[in-house]
């Protein structure tokens, strides 16, 4: 999954289980019971999990292209840059 994919999961996953929260909640004050709000916020995380956990493609759609071994090694990684604390304890 790449990091658009990642996003789109997130998104969808906040806006469809808001979704049945919703619906949950109106649905289970209309009728006056729990156990129906908790049935239809359990199937909105059931489906929530088989729409957003899944690597499906649509959340492939942008690629990452990675660096080959000869054009990394050009480009050194960064060093950790030492503190002065830890600078005048070393003296």
């Amino acid at each position: 999954m790449d990091w658009q994919g990642q996003k789109l999961s997130e998104q969808l996953m906040q806006i469809i289980l808001l979704t049945f929260a919703v619906v949950a909640l109106v649905s289970g004050y209309v009728t006056g019971s729990f156990q129906l709000m908790i049935v239809i916020y359990a199937g909105g995380v059931v489906l929530t999990t088989l729409i957003t956990v899944p690597n499906w493609p649509f959340f492939n759609r942008h690629q990452l292209n990675w660096l080959d071994s000869s054009e990394a090694e050009k480009h050194p990684k960064p060093q950790k840059a030492v503190s002065a604390k830890k600078k005048s304890a070393k003296k």
